[in-house]
């Protein structure tokens, strides 16, 4: 059996593509789960993302805006419930 080394399109900073798509998906569960760990997690790695070039900016920056959006989400539904963790 051989195999053929499939080539994955990405910039010249791989790892900077990776952190892309962690911020992006973090930032989306963050929405859903635990936005006060994955929302800061998001906009740190998205930020890092970017400054190191990464090819996928679109997707750092989905993992900026849904970082943020975290902690907005955390903030206005604790401020309703009056404590840090909060229900729908």
């Amino acid at each position: 059996m051989t195999s053929t080394r499939i080539p994955l399109r990405t910039g010249p900073h791989p790892q900077a593509d990776r952190m892309a798509v962690a911020a992006f998906v973090c930032g989306l569960l963050g929405v859903l789960v635990f936005n006060i760990l994955l929302g800061p997690c998001a906009l740190l790695l998205g930020a890092a993302a970017l400054h190191r070039g990464t090819v996928r900016r679109l997707r750092a920056g989905l993992g900026l805006a849904f970082g943020a959006l975290d902690i907005v989400l955390v903030v206005v539904l604790s401020s309703q419930t009056g404590t840090l963790s909060w229900h729908v």
